[in-house]
């Protein structure tokens, strides 16, 4: 940009410096030819009174000559004396006096003169008078040229510094910026670029690499999330993987030891729990998995009351005993499987914390101003409370962290991997719906909300398929 900027400058410069000197010029030619005319003219009215005088010129390097009408010269400047007349060309069109640049002649081969013609009237005859003199150099003066190429050269200077200056402040900014992402790397992902306050494109920019640098941030900032998590849950599960493996190979390594002390039968008792445990800890990684890539089931118009009747119908032996209170009409659009999963691990839980007694309820609860905003065409709910010993409020999200427990109260029994609420809550916010744990009077009083199905949804029979 200074090479640019200097190049036009110069161009500019030069050309101003010419436009200057050809006005100069051009003002001094006339000049002198106003002079040398009116120095003829002089000559011309003394001829006509008949008082010649003499000196002709009054300047030095004018010369003047008076030609009678016989075309002989009988009178000149010393300088001119004894030659022939200087020019041949007369006055046209009733005109007075004619102007025109004569070289060579009686002037020497390289100089031109600015020759004037003018008529002087005497005793009825019509002589010439020539006046003349050098004509004036394109440089007009040597020092005036100077002076002029010295400026145009130092405005040219002035002006390339200038620009040179102008663009270094214009890209200090820049460099600042450059400088600053320079220093940003993974260990201060949170810093900014200075936004220089110029309200120009610099400073447009600056905003826009701020605000992808925020963005990267919260991207990264998620992928170390993700990956800490990642790392948290890979632990977790190897710990809890770990344990059921460590369990059987002691069995079968005590089975090999003492192959006399032991039996087939005994030992496939006391390894299938911990193929069990394992079975179902794979089965639960599975379906996080599935859950976290959002995989859904097939979505069909279900009654919430009744898919809890038939999980509770189905549901052999129970632990606990099971009270329900079931409203019909608590219809919403989900996945019968998933739905069936997430009741099914909310009651295993509420079987390992309760004392005596868990219960199952479902309602409809309207939408709009009567409800939850969130819910505007209404919400089927489904509670599942038990009489354990409870949840402590300032823990009641960290239930649903994967593979976590809480203490001995409520984890005393070691079939529970920390995946059961985890891939509840998952599966009720793949249903556009929540799951959260609220107060109760006794134990733990968990709450599903769902969105109620729009009433124009078709009925579509029940797929399965996922249960596997």
């Amino acid at each position: 940009m200074t090479l640019f900027t200097g190049v036009v400058a110069t161009l500019l410069c030069a050309l101003l410096a010419l436009l200057l000197m050809t006005a100069v010029h051009r003002y001094a030619s006339d000049t002198v030819t106003r002079e040398v005319a009116a120095a003829g003219g002089r000559v011309a009215v003394q001829m006509e009174r008949g008082q010649l005088a003499y000196p002709l010129a009054e300047r030095e390097f004018r010369h003047l000559q008076v030609v009678d009408p016989s075309g002989r010269v009988v009178a000149s400047t010393p300088d001119v004396r004894g030659m022939p007349r200087m020019a041949r060309f007369i006055p046209r069109d009733s005109r007075n006096s004619a102007t025109c640049v004569v070289c060579g002649g009686i002037f020497a081969a390289a100089d031109c003169n600015i020759v004037v013609a003018q008529w002087a009237h005497r005793a009825g005859e019509r002589w010439m008078v020539y006046s003349a003199s050098p004509e004036v150099p394109p440089w007009v003066d040597p020092r005036l040229a100077g002076l002029v190429g010295v400026g145009a050269a130092a405005l040219a200077a002035a002006i390339t510094y200038l620009g040179y200056r102008n663009v270094r402040a214009s890209l200090r900014p820049v460099n600042a910026i450059r400088a600053e992402l320079d220093e940003i790397n993974g260990d201060c992902p949170s810093r900014r670029v200075p936004v220089p306050a110029t309200d120009d494109e610099i400073q447009g920019m600056a905003e826009s690499v701020n605000h992808t640098l925020g963005r990267l941030d919260t991207a990264l900032r998620q992928v170390q999330s993700a990956l800490r998590q990642q790392r948290e849950f890979v632990s977790n599960a190897s710990h809890d993987l770990r344990t059921p493996i460590a369990a059987m190979r002691a069995e079968v390594e005590d089975g090999l030891l003492a192959p006399q002390e032991t039996s087939v039968p005994e030992l496939g008792s006391v390894l299938l729990p911990s193929l069990d445990r394992l079975q179902a800890i794979v089965h639960d990684l599975l379906t996080l998995e599935r859950l976290d890539h959002g995989m859904r089931g097939d979505q069909h118009r279900l009654d919430l009351a009744e898919v809890v009747a038939a999980e509770l119908r189905n549901r052999r032996h129970p632990a606990k005993r099971i009270e329900s209170a079931l409203q019909p009409g608590a219809l919403v659009l989900g996945d019968r499987v998933g739905l069936a999963r997430l009741l099914t691990n909310l009651l295993d839980n509420a079987e390992r914390h309760a004392s005596s007694t868990i219960t199952v309820s479902v309602r409809h609860e309207p939408g709009g101003d009567g409800g939850d905003r969130r819910f505007p065409q209404g919400r089927a709910v489904l509670e599942v409370v038990d009489d354990g010993p409870g949840i402590e409020r300032d823990k009641r999200e960290m239930v649903f962290d994967r593979f976590t427990r809480l203490d001995a109260a409520r984890s005393r029994d070691a079939g529970g991997a920390g995946l059961g609420l985890p891939i509840a809550r998952q599966i009720a916010q793949t249903h556009d719906g929540s799951l959260t744990i609220e107060d109760s009077p006794v134990g733990a009083r968990f709450v599903l909300c769902l969105p109620s199905a729009p009433a124009e949804v078709t009925t579509a029979p029940a797929d399965d398929s996922l249960s596997s």
